[in-house]
């Protein structure tokens, strides 16, 4: 019988690999919303506002 331990050693390289795959590309999504959200800010400045003061809004009315 082989050893479940051995086994799980590859298994578990390659899932560390793809966790940090996975926060590579986490990264640069979250890097290019942003990114695409500083360009419709500039664009539409007045709904930028709207949404500067209705996020204010929330903040202030929310109950913790």
């Amino acid at each position: 019988m082989p050893n479940p331990e051995s086994s799980a050693d590859p298994a578990q390289d390659s899932r560390e690999e793809t966790d940090a795959a996975r926060r590579r590309r986490r990264a640069q999504f979250l890097r290019e919303l942003a990114e695409a959200r500083e360009l419709r800010d500039r664009v539409q400045p007045r709904r930028a506002k709207a949404a500067r003061l209705r996020h204010a809004m929330r903040m202030r009315t929310f109950r913790w």
